[in-house]
This record gives C-alpha cells, sequence and structure tokens, in this order.
C-alpha cells in the first residue's frame, strides 16, 4: 500500500482510543507499575533494607497483583474494548510480513489499528497476568496445595515476574520514542497523517466509517 505524499502532514485527528479503554489501560499500568516495583524492593536487599516496612510492601504487592484482572474484566462492558480485543487477537499473514519486515516504522502494508510487535505484546502480558496470578494465589494460600505445588508455584512466579517486567519495559522504551502514540492512550487522538504512516488499513477503516456516516446524515 502506497502512502500519499499529502497524507504523512495531514494534522487533522481521528480518534484511537475510547475514554474506557485508556481508564483500563492506565488502571492497569498503575497496578502493573506497583507490582513492579513492590517486587524489586522484596527481592532486592539494597532496596528493601533502607525501605523497610516489608509487611506493607508485601500488601501492596499481593492486592496489587490481585486487582490485575479486574479493568480488564471491568473493560469488556463497553464496546469499543470489545472490538480492540477482537484486534488484537486476530494474527493474519499481513502480520507476518511487518514482522520479517527490516523498516517496520515504515511498513505499512495492511497494518491496521494494532501492529503485530502490539499483538504479540498484548498476548504475553495476559498470559503473564494469567500464570502470575495462579502462582501467586499458590503461594498466598500455601495451606491449599501440597508443598511440592508450592515450590513450583514460587519458581515460576519468579521467572514470569522477570520477564514480565522485561517487557514492560520495553513497551515503555517503544512509547517513549513515540510521542504520537503517547498522545493516543493519553487524549485519545492521533493525527491522520500518523496514522497513515504507521496504521494506513485502520486510518482508511476510520475514513470510510466518517464517510458513511456522512452519507447517512439527513441534509440540513
Amino acid at each position: 500500500m502506497s502512502i500519499r505524499p499529502a497524507a504523512i502532514t495531514d494534522s487533522r485527528d481521528l480518534t484511537r482510543f475510547s475514554h474506557a479503554e485508556r481508564v483500563v489501560h492506565w488502571t492497569l499500568t498503575v497496578l502493573m507499575l506497583g507490582c513492579i516495583a513492590t517486587a524489586a524492593i522484596l527481592y532486592n536487599g539494597f532496596l528493601g533494607v533502607p525501605i523497610g516496612h516489608r509487611r506493607v510492601i508485601e500488601l501492596i504487592h499481593v492486592y496489587s497483583g490481585f486487582a490485575l484482572p479486574l479493568p480488564v474484566l471491568a473493560g469488556l462492558g463497553f464496546a469499543a474494548y470489545r472490538t480492540d480485543l477482537r484486534r488484537l487477537n486476530r494474527f493474519r499473514s499481513s502480520d507476518w510480513r511487518w514482522l520479517r519486515s527490516r523498516n517496520r516504522r515504515d511498513a505499512t502494508f495492511g497494518v491496521g489499528k494494532f501492529n503485530a510487535g502490539q499483538k504479540l505484546n498484548a498476548a504475553l502480558t495476559a498470559g503473564s497476568i494469567v500464570v502470575l496470578l495462579g502462582s501467586g494465589l499458590l503461594m498466598y494460600f500455601p495451606d491449599v496445595a501440597r508443598l511440592s505445588w508450592r515450590a513450583g508455584a514460587t519458581l515460576v512466579h519468579d521467572w514470569f515476574a522477570l520477564g514480565l517486567g522485561l517487557l514492560v519495559c520495553g513497551h515503555i522504551v517503544q512509547a517513549m520514542h513515540d510521542p504520537e502514540a503517547r498522545r493516543g492512550m493519553r487524549t485519545g487522538q492521533v493525527s491522520r497523517g500518523w496514522a497513515l504512516r504507521h496504521h494506513a488499513e485502520w486510518a482508511d477503516e476510520v475514513d470510510a466509517g466518517l464517510s458513511q456516516a456522512a452519507d447517512a446524515a439527513p441534509p440540513s
């Protein structure tokens, strides 16, 4: 798909995320960062000793972890959120081409609202939350399982926590390199030029929806 030169500088805004989606994202972000920060304090004596209050840190870690699925479940009550979940759950042949592309930032072939990297990030994050929640429950309620299960749960929890922490750090680094993407999650709006450059198929889809709405509107 070719990019129209004039479209690159098109500064008109498109709505990328609804208010509900942004609330879910930022609530999940706060809970996730809380889990990561408290985990770092609990597992690192260099941080844990001067900060102290280990019991309080443990409680923040546990309840932040238990609360992680709640914003995701709450988001299911909104149509825009459910639509984006279906988009994230659909991996297409164009996504494989995006992954093989050497210049992914300029790859416009068939890139919809989310590129393959964002879909993989969402899948890995969701899977890690499920595993961490399950293993965390076994660790927090030791009487519900035998000792060997609890030992295994501790090992799984630690490694998945490390992997998820690295994944979140990578996500933040990517976001810091794209101010327009950050604006989309902060305000819900992105410029049409940015959308055509990075998510051309989605931009065309939004344009088509706006055109249909305009055609269906009664004449003034």
